[in-house]
């Protein structure tokens, strides 16, 4: 009977004990609610202030290489569009200095050449034909070999009339003599051109300096002082007439003593051949 009672009274009052819990969870939520905020702001204030970091500065971009030319205001090509008349001048006859030493020096080292083969050509061809009118055959149109030979044949035809008076060993000589100082005339030709202006190229060019200092001065005077940018651009014309003066003088000098010491070689074989032919000559008239 008691446990019967006792189950029952369960029974009953089970929904009251519910309800009576269902009703104290929210008064017990509400009061721990309030405790977050309390706890954020203690955290808050105990957590320290974050430093603020520098950052680090950027690198400066490299500025792109400038591709733009820029012109030399005081260089030759200056010169010439800035300068006067005089000074034009004296650049145009320097130039015609340079292309005629030049053209020079270019000639006679090929005719030299030439004459160095022509050389050869007698010691094989000449000297082993049958007979002067032979071997004279066998040599170029031109060379001064065939000049001589040509000479020396024409002599045994004309010594006739008041020629005829003079000894033939003489008059022969003299023919070959008369060609060959025609051949080293012919060859020396030019030499005269290099020769000038290896001596007067730094003259010429001393004038355009001195013309040059003379713009300087002038220009010092109308400006009243003597700043870099008055000064440097007439500085610059005389120096660099000074530089083409020697630069058209040097070449024509040492083209001079070369082809000089070149010529006398040349006119070695030139001699040597006009000796030996007057020997064959004389030896031909007296077998005849």
């Amino acid at each position: 009977m008691t446990k019967t009672f006792l189950a029952r009274l369960t029974a009953v009052a089970a929904p009251f004990v519910l309800a009576l819990g269902l009703g104290s969870a929210p008064q017990l939520a509400g009061a721990q609610t309030p405790a977050a905020p309390q706890v954020a702001a203690s955290a808050a204030v105990a957590a320290p202030a974050p430093v603020a970091v520098p950052e680090k500065p950027a690198a400066p971009v490299a500025a792109p290489a400038a591709t733009a030319k820029v012109d030399n205001p005081y260089g030759v090509g200056a010169l010439w569009s800035q300068s006067d008349a005089v000074a034009k001048a004296v650049l145009a006859i320097l130039a015609i200095m340079s292309m005629g030493s030049w053209y020079v020096i270019v000639t006679k080292l090929l005719e030299q050449m030439r004459m160095g083969r022509q050389a050869r050509a007698v010691d094989n061809e000449f000297w082993n034909a049958g007979t002067v009118q032979a071997g004279t055959a066998r040599l170029a149109e031109g060379s001064p070999f065939r000049f001589i030979a040509d000479a020396g044949m024409q002599a045994t035809q004309k010594h006739d009339g008041l020629r005829g008076k003079v000894d033939f060993a003489d008059f022969v000589d003299l023919c070959i003599h008369r060609a060959t100082e025609r051949v080293q005339r012919r060859l020396g030709n030019g030499m005269s051109l290099l020769a000038t202006v290896g001596s007067t190229a730094p003259f010429v060019g001393l004038f355009g300096t001195v013309w040059g200092i003379y713009h300087a001065l002038t220009a010092i005077g109308v400006a009243g002082q003597a700043s870099i940018d008055k000064v440097a651009g007439p500085v610059g014309e005389a120096l660099i007439m000074t530089a083409i003066g020697l630069a058209v003088a040097v070449p024509a000098v040492l083209g001079y003593n070369w082809l000089l010491r070149r010529n006398i070689t040349v006119m070695d074989d030139v001699r040597e051949f006009s000796g030996e032919l007057h020997s064959v000559i004389l030896a031909g008239s007296a077998a005849a």
